[in-house]
């Protein structure tokens, strides 16, 4: 390593380094372990979204020309506490959805039934198979070939009012997607 690596990073200090494929790096240090000697770093996003960070994990021991530009000796603001209950739910509520997602694929349905079961399961939690069919709120059915005509339920049902917007939204954009792809692209 070409720079003077110091013992240890403050978190909150600017390091800047160059990589072992010559790419410069500059950002606030948010760990570093001196025993491994990885740093973490987090810097302005490339997409130039003022909302978004990039975060480069670096091993400085392929790093070189390591500087601290800014060092800080505060101790950083303790870090927020979580809510484990509400990270709980998150992540049973992403489970139950994975396990739907999969479902769709296990279901040995057409593609068009899948993608229309996934464009369903985007809006609507109580989406599943039955056989090829797809029940949406228990009381609509959606039959093969998944088209507007294949939905099926109590007439007057409100569900199935919206359920029939979301399969025809849904035929029409790949209809649409369809026809993108098949058209020539004309420029001037």
């Amino acid at each position: 390593m070409a720079g003077l690596v110091q013992d240890c990073f403050s978190i909150g200090s600017t390091v800047a380094c160059t990589t072992c494929y010559n790419q410069n790096i500059e950002g606030e240090v948010l760990a570093f372990d001196q025993q491994t000697k990885m740093l973490i770093l987090k810097c302005s996003s490339a997409s130039n979204s003022s909302k978004l960070n990039d975060v480069y994990i670096l091993n400085l021991a392929l790093c070189s020309d390591v500087q601290v530009k800014k060092e800080v000796n505060s101790l950083p603001d303790p870090p927020q506490s979580l809510n484990l209950q509400r990270l709980s739910t998150r992540v049973r509520n992403q489970v139950e959805q994975k396990k739907r997602l999969v479902s769709a694929l296990a279901a040995g349905v057409s593609q068009e039934g899948q993608n229309l079961f996934l464009a369903i399961a985007r809006t609507i939690n109580q989406v599943s198979w039955a056989g090829p069919n797809i029940v949406v709120f228990q009381d609509v059915t959606i039959t093969p070939p998944y088209k507007v005509d294949n939905v099926n339920g109590s007439p007057e049902s409100r569900q199935l009012t919206y359920v029939k917007k979301i399969v025809e939204k849904h035929v029409n954009d790949q209809a649409s997607a369809t026809s993108n792809l098949s058209s020539p692209v004309v420029s001037a």
